[in-house]
């Protein structure tokens, strides 16, 4: 017990970050790196290179010369036309000169470990981001010309904005959300009623917009990490309106926010007094109809285990299955799985056990970290040096309302999902009896996202390499939510579609890729279409909940679990 408070402890002052993995990926590095004379002849001549380069680009018009080194393509620090000019340009040039050479030097060697490979590239580009000249008001030309320009008015707000946001940080005091942005009025404002309530979830069911609605009603099964209404978003580029508009009966999913008094809830809660609950609730409202069934995120791996247990089980109810970002191998789960080792995951587990809980800031940190060079260092420089506020946006608004996830639950997944990779391997078990993907029989719609850098697309892809059935999967243009936010009209949309017949050869995701022209566009209408094919036709609309069965309306939507902070 001892040791376990004093891990905790440890824990918390790190931010749930172990340093055992990081440690031993540079142990793993400098060893094999040591007894390789050819690999380090081979980082000399390229550090002799990248001054050679240096120096022709720095010989030229500034850092637009063809020998120059490029940013990467999400790395937008140095956009600012300043950048191109002496002594600015060699100064980004001389920092992208030491990170090409640490992308090279980290590298796997042979006998190494890929993971403590990519560990070791990972942990030198985030040492290499402390010391970027963008990060530096002396160094920055965009920093220099707006000091200028304000006459350091611009440095006194980057201190406000500092103060405020570190004595948010300390108090943890949830903000409200900024005018023209309130829950349920201007964000989560589809109508409708909850139907259902239990400890974990409140059901919602939207008010229908059309004369008659499809027969099959569909049920959205958003992530447990995140307030279901990214789904939900204003009217315009509101998924939810969107389908209610196109004359399907929706329900949806809003979790609760967990408290400490919820630590044990399981994985199996979720599935059982979560899904299946919903599903019960859906059948009895609209009767002798199966259900188009949507997840999205961790959700759309819940609703893959799900429908595994039901097809094994039995259960026919559904119409269909919907992924969006949603990953049921996680071999190639990316960047996440740097973090994720047999010590962190035991980390994680003692600073949970102490808390109860894992809060959304811990997890945000994580996030933010995998692209720092964009939400971490360019917002602290926008915020801080500049004085720029934040501008208010919808799906801002969403992303700053936190949530918790309960201890028990967080730990089961990422061990049995993450950390083992049990479902797709076939050991992942239910009620004391292993499932098969394979035994999905209802058609599959599988969205992933180009950018997406917690679901990376080519991991989603694996869908079709797990499952035998019909299948048509999706790549569209954007990341892990706004290419899941993808309304029609949304300007430089796209995305690329195929159909895979039930028992059809598998094919690679490159060779796919490359097969499979883009069409303009958003993606929701292809959906819909696909919803309406498999659906039985349209018919009258259901009424709201069946209050005979049970499930008389509470209250209006979005119902009181979206409110928990």
């Amino acid at each position: 017990m001892g040791n376990r408070i004093a891990r905790a402890a440890f824990a918390r002052m790190s931010g749930g970050v172990s340093s055992h993995a990081f440690t031993e990926a540079w142990s793993d590095w400098a060893q094999h790196l040591s007894r390789s004379p050819g690999r380090q002849l081979e980082l000399a001549e390229r550090a002799q290179r990248n001054v050679m380069r240096l120096m022709m680009a720095a010989s030229g018009s500034g850092a637009d010369t063809e020998s120059s080194f490029k940013p990467k393509s999400y790395d937008h620090r140095f956009q600012h036309p300043g950048w191109q000019k002496m002594p600015f340009a060699l100064w980004q040039q001389s920092f992208l000169a030491v990170q090409d050479w640490w992308d090279y030097a980290t590298d796997p060697l042979r006998g190494m470990r890929q993971a403590d490979a990519d560990r070791t590239r990972f942990m030198a580009r985030q040492l290499l981001d402390t010391v970027a000249p963008s990060n530096f008001p002396w160094l920055n030309p965009e920093i220099i010309e707006e000091t200028t320009r304000r006459g350091g008015r611009n440095l006194t707000d980057g201190a406000a904005n500092f103060t405020s946001d570190f004595v948010k940080t300390v108090t943890q005091v949830h903000q409200p959300a900024p005018e023209g942005f309130e829950i349920g009025k201007d964000l989560a404002c589809t109508p409708g009623e909850v139907v259902f309530r239990n400890d974990i979830f409140e059901l919602i069911q939207y008010a229908p917009q059309t004369e008659t609605v499809q027969a099959e009603p569909i049920l959205i099964i958003p992530a447990w990490i995140m307030k279901y209404y990214i789904l939900d978003l204003s009217p315009h580029n509101s998924l939810v309106n969107y389908l209610v508009g196109q004359g399907f009966t929706v329900f949806m999913i809003s979790w609760c926010n967990p408290t400490v008094d919820q630590a044990e809830l399981s994985l199996e809660d979720y599935r059982k007094r979560g899904v299946l609950a919903a599903l019960d609730a859906v059948s009895a409202i609209v009767p002798e109809q199966k259900i188009h069934a949507v997840g999205y995120c961790l959700g759309g791996t819940m609703l893959s285990i799900t429908a595994a247990t039901m097809a094994r089980d039995g259960d026919e109810r559904l119409a269909s299955v919907s992924l969006m970002a949603a990953q049921i191998d996680f071999a190639e789960a990316g960047e996440l799985l740097l973090f994720l080792d047999e010590s962190q995951v035991a980390f994680l587990e003692d600073m949970m056990w102490e808390q109860g809980y894992l809060d959304r800031p811990q997890m945000a940190r994580t996030f933010a970290t995998i692209r720092a060079e964009d939400l971490v260092y360019s917002r602290a420089v926008r915020r801080y040096f500049l004085g720029k506020e934040n501008l208010p946006s919808d799906i801002g608004v969403w992303n700053s309302d936190t949530t918790r996830m309960p201890a028990r639950m967080h730990s089961e997944y990422l061990r049995a999902l993450f950390l083992e990779n049990r479902l797709s391997a076939g050991r992942f078990a239910v009620e004391g009896r292993v499932i098969a993907l394979k035994d999905i029989t209802a058609p599959m719609f599988v969205v992933a996202t180009e950018t997406d850098h917690i679901a990376p697309w080519r991991s989603v892809y694996k869908t079709r390499l797990f499952t035998h059935g019909d299948l048509d999967f999706v790549l569209t243009k954007g990341g892990h939510n706004g290419g899941i936010v993808s309304e029609p009209g949304h300007p430089r949309r796209h995305y690329r579609i195929s159909h895979r017949p039930a028992e059809a050869l598998y094919i690679g995701p490159d060779d796919w890729f490359e097969q499979q022209d883009p069409k303009p566009g958003s993606w929701w209408p292809e959906w819909a279409e696909w919803l309406a094919a498999r659906s039985s036709g349209a018919g009258p609309v259901p009424g709201m909940g069946a209050p005979e069965a049970g499930y008389a309306p509470l209250v209006e939507a979005p119902g009181t679990y979206v409110f928990q902070t």
